[in-house]
């Protein structure tokens, strides 16, 4: 592949305003060219660029187009930096009214230097928000998809559709549906904004003829233009990459423009180096129809404040994963002490939980055509979620939830990238494809949504979408639950233990009862599927010692807990004391209310 720099612009806005200005602050700068400014970090804005392609790995060779006003610039640059001299192509303008075009430009330096190889393309003078991001990545999506590929941002509040470039993306296949350059307000939704930053296959490189062919006027010769022709009316293959940082370019801009986004990107950079990521995602209870969400049944579910896991993403030079003290140990007291906190605990803590959602989130990421900054972190968990429950679901669950929430933030991933619905399959993947744990999804999709949610997972939604579907319900009138747990365990692991290759296996009672669960009755109670075997007899007394003080009382997803509804309190009191002397911890949950904006 060949990268091809351009950098042959006329800034003459900004060019005359340094040389204009009267504070003295830039007179060092006057005749220097756009790409040749400082950018982030002091840096020139070329030299960023150059450093970001310049690897003989993935380009053969990389140009740079300039013209012949600033020609001396680019070679006396060349010359300092290591960039070949040969490899630097004059276009010959000497002024804005005789400028080629850039698509002009592209079409010389392919022409005169006989290149036939796929092309990247990037603007030089384009500022950056974020200096890290993986040309890599962006070449490996390229070569997965069948067609050209251009990259694209979101853009800030503060800018205005009307002056960039706009994309329609379709979210499934990644392909640009409609190129819209600089439109009218309200012509398009979209605020995803191409840059120039595209990569060309070579049987497309002949297009650039055609194209200038139908435009004479050098004003017309512009890449936005050549797409909308390429997209709207050839109809050729084009696809999206999204980058998750902001893009500037400063042909024609103003001093004042130029100094305010080079001020309004370092601050940026500054705060997210700095500023530790702390998300949060909360345990939940099933109220009704589990465990029928395995079963394309239907659940309501509801998240809450007693229980959380909380993970934390700082940057750093390296990425390291820090094991936790507790859940994660390394040094013991003695063999008796391994052997006892082994029995009890198990041997899979939270690292794993961290590398497998890392390694997912990337993986996806790539898939998706979201490029990702070249930025390392450190990440570190804690939970107070008891182990008190199958195989640590709710703990294991609400890690993979509240790690991803960090990464989404520290690669500026948006609700739009990765949709709650999708959310939620990806953190079921994570368990399921990454570690080989049978799962469902009505855990991760409170805890994606978290509040009282709806879930119907029947097989028709799920076959079609590939998620079922989800309503947040009103958490305003929901009377106070309890939860209890036991203290030690030994039998919960045996829940649900062969309900789902009977459910598989086509057993009328199993698949009539998953009807019925997903149909929100009350014939849990008096089903046979759950019998002492499979439930154990810690779960059965807590169930029995409930029932005992008139409390609605069933199991709320998960081995080893119950949950309940006592509307009287002194009866409320009195249960809390016989659960506390059967050995029981009982606790009266405080439901999580996301539009409250946390406890309820």
């Amino acid at each position: 592949m060949i990268c091809i720099l351009l950098v042959a612009g006329h800034g003459t806005v900004l060019e005359t305003q340094i040389k204009n200005d009267d504070t003295g602050l830039y007179s060092h700068l006057a005749g220097v060219p756009k790409a040749l400014l400082p950018g982030n970090g002091g840096k020139k804005i070329l030299d960023f660029w150059w450093e970001a392609v310049n690897m003989r790995q993935l380009f053969t060779e990389v140009y740079l187009v300039t013209n012949a006003d600033k020609f001396k610039y680019y070679e006396r640059w060349a010359t300092a930096n290591d960039f070949p001299l040969e490899n630097v192509v004059n276009d010959g303008s000497t002024t804005l009214e005789d400028r080629l075009g850039a698509v002009a430009d592209l079409e010389l330096a392919i022409r005169s230097r006989k290149l036939q190889d796929d092309v990247m393309v990037i603007a030089g003078d384009m500022l950056c928000a974020d200096q890290n991001f993986d040309i890599a990545q962006v070449i490996r999506f390229f070569r997965s998809e069948p067609g050209e590929l251009i990259i694209y941002y979101e853009l800030e509040e503060s800018e205005k559709s009307s002056s960039r470039g706009n994309v329609e993306v379709c979210r499934e296949t990644h392909r640009i549906t409609r190129f819209l350059e600089k439109p009218h307000e309200g012509l398009t939704a979209s605020r995803l904004a191409s840059v120039v930053f595209y990569c060309i296959q070579r049987e497309t490189l002949t297009q650039l003829s055609d194209f200038l062919k139908l435009q004479t006027r050098a004003t017309d010769r512009s890449f936005g233009r050549f797409w909308e022709w390429l997209i709207n009316e050839k109809q050729l293959d084009v696809f999206g990459m999204k980058l998750p940082t902001g893009f500037q370019l400063i042909g024609q801009v103003g001093l004042s423009d130029y100094t305010r986004w080079l001020s309004h990107y370092s601050t940026k950079q500054q705060d997210a180096s700095s500023k530790p990521i702390t998300c949060r995602s909360f345990a939940r209870v099933g109220l009704m129809g589990n465990p029928s969400d395995g079963f394309n049944g239907k659940t309501i579910a509801m998240s809450i404040c007693n229980f959380w896991a909380e993970v934390t993403l700082l940057e750093s030079q390296t990425l390291v994963l820090l094991p936790h003290p507790l859940n994660d140990p390394t040094e013991f007291g003695s063999l008796q002490d391994l052997f006892c906190i082994s029995r009890k605990e198990g041997y899979l803590g939270g690292l794993r939980l961290l590398q497998a959602t890392c390694k997912k989130f990337y993986q996806f990421c790539s898939k998706q055509g979201l490029a990702l900054t070249k930025q390392n972190f450190t990440l570190k968990y804690d939970t107070n979620i008891p182990r008190q429950v199958v195989r640590n679901r709710p703990r294991r669950n609400a890690i993979v939830s509240a790690t991803l929430k960090c990464l989404m933030k520290f690669y500026n991933i948006t609700d739009d990238d990765l949709p709650k619905s999708i959310r939620a399959n990806f953190i079921l993947n994570v368990e399921t494809e990454e570690l080989f744990i049978t799962a469902g999804l009505q855990d991760r999709v409170v805890q994606v949504y978290e509040g009282l949610v709806y879930m119907d997972f029947s097989k028709k939604l799920m076959e079609e979408q590939g998620y079922g579907s989800y309503l947040s319900l009103d958490m305003g009138g929901l009377p106070p639950f309890w939860l209890a747990y036991l203290s030690d365990p030994s039998d919960s692991g045996r829940i649900h233990s062969n309900i789902r290759l009977r459910w598989l296996n086509g057993e009328p009672l199993v698949v009539e009862a998953m009807k019925t669960f997903a149909e929100l009755t009350d014939q849990l109670p008096r089903s046979s599927l759950h019998l002492t075997f499979c439930l154990g007899p810690g779960n059965l007394k807590m169930v029995q010692l409930a029932k005992q003080f008139g409390s609605a009382v069933k199991l709320p997803g998960s081995g080893g807990a119950v949950v309940g509804l006592c509307l009287d309190e002194a009866r409320l009191v009195e249960m809390r004391q016989a659960f506390q002397e059967a050995g029981c911890v009982f606790c009266i949950i405080a439901p999580y209310d996301p539009s409250a904006g946390g406890r309820r």
